[in-house]
């Protein structure tokens, strides 16, 4: 009889352990490959053409690099909440409550108004929004011990039919019978970087949020603390950590950076709220941080894999002529062999026979 088993083994080395997300994408792409040769397509030109459609011209450089700014923001989201152990599926909605009230904002300031004084106020109402609305699961949790999980998944539905409301009621355009906003004001946008290109002021923003998260989690007591409580809520309680307070202001963070998302689609891309303000870039935060091993600087260069991944998928439909989701399924590829490796990085396979 055979019998198989998990053991626990060393950690890895430190270099060993960083090339997890390189060798997540490396056998992402193989599985890919395996699966346009199925659908009658070359792997090798389909996973070229992706590239290329993304990265192979200046336009489509600078198109990848606006699209990675809302999976940034995502990413960080769930990666800093996912340290303490704060499970926020939420950054959907979240994304959805700062575009909606940044858009809200932005149509009530009075016309004129210069955009150093409207943008910043409408970035910070973003983000504001996004974290009260990740505020109600976290208080879910610590106070009633209601699931994070549940909680902040079905709260993204809640919000997405909430945002309906506004876009059928006050926020409609006038004279529209569609669900979107008015366009904003020309000072409430977000400054265009390069022109002849939507790559616009939202990335430095999202940089900056970077080097602010690496900062907190690494050298700061609220850093020590979410990792602390994190890796052992019981453990951090012990040693004088108000475990319930540190999820708290997790939560806070995490969405207003969710609600950044959002907000910089509104100035930056669409310049007016719609219903499809996102394409599920808090679902796609999830992978992101998942990939990246909840490391900011990982964050950074995962967002912009799967926004080549998105950017590219058109070109290798109309080149190779395969869908254009499958670059949904290496999404989902992606995550899975991270999940993977990351089980077989903490233990071993073993086979024992037995008489």
């Amino acid at each position: 009889m055979i019998r198989l088993s998990l053991e626990k083994r060393a950690p890895l080395p430190r270099w060993q352990s960083m090339l997890l997300p390189l060798w997540a994408i490396l056998i992402t792409l193989a599985l890919s490959g395996a699966l346009l040769a199925l659908s009658g397509a070359n792997p090798l030109v389909a996973i070229g053409q992706i590239f290329f459609g993304s990265l192979g011209s200046r336009f489509n450089f600078l198109e990848t690099c606006t699209g990675s700014v809302p999976l940034v923001f995502t990413g960080l989201a769930v990666s800093f909440a996912f340290r303490a152990k704060f499970w926020n599926i939420g950054a959907e909605g979240q994304l959805l409550a700062g575009a909606s009230a940044a858009t809200a904002l932005a149509l009530a300031l009075p016309s004129g108004i210069p955009g150093l004084i409207g943008v910043p106020l409408v970035v910070l109402a973003g983000f504001v929004a996004g974290g009260l609305f990740a505020l109600i699961p976290a208080v879910l949790k610590t106070r009633l011990r209601v699931d994070d999980v549940v909680s902040t998944l079905l709260l993204n539905y809640l919000m997405y039919h909430c945002m309906g409301i506004l876009l059928f009621g006050p926020l409609q355009m006038q004279g529209s019978s569609w669900p979107v906003s008015a366009n904003l004001g020309d000072g409430l946008s977000l400054a265009v970087l390069v022109p002849r290109s939507r790559l616009h002021a939202g990335i430095i923003l999202a940089l900056a949020s970077v080097a602010i998260i690496w900062f907190i989690q690494s050298k700061t007591r609220l850093g020590y603390e979410t990792i602390a409580v994190g890796t052992n809520d019981r453990a951090a309680v012990f040693g004088g950590i108000n475990a319930k307070r540190i999820v708290i202001v997790t939560a806070l963070i995490s969405g207003g950076l969710a609600g950044l998302a959002g907000t910089c689609e509104v100035l930056g891309v669409q310049h007016r709220l719609l219903m499809e303000i996102s394409p599920g870039y808090g679902y796609t935060g999830v992978v992101v941080a998942m990939l990246s091993r909840l490391h900011p600087l990982g964050v950074l260069a995962s967002a912009f894999f799967f926004s080549a991944v998105g950017s590219g998928a058109a070109t290798m439909s109309r080149v190779c002529h395969v869908p254009a989701y499958i670059s949904q399924v290496m999404q989902g590829l992606s995550l899975l062999t991270m999940l993977v490796l990351l089980l077989f990085t903490d233990y071993r396979l073993t086979v024992r026979r037995h008489p």
